[in-house]
């Protein structure tokens, strides 16, 4: 598989969450060699599946207020 981060190389890995709510103390995911990014299936859901952002209610520059 390759980091969607930095295109390196991920392997296979457990990890262990310790503060985790629902009880499961482990997760199965992927780990970039070379940057460290962490996915698994929550990860990548939520990623797809992230609101729009909100173009209309960005800031406005400094500059552009000025003049």
């Amino acid at each position: 598989m390759e980091c969607p981060r930095c295109k390196g190389v991920m392997v296979k890995d457990v990890f262990e969450d310790l503060k985790d709510d629902t009880g499961s103390l482990h997760f199965k995911g992927w780990r970039c060699l070379i940057c460290g990014e962490i996915l698994d299936p929550l990860i990548a859901m939520n990623r797809e599946t992230r609101p729009s952002p909100l173009i209309g209610r960005a800031r406005k520059k400094f500059a552009t207020q000025m003049g």
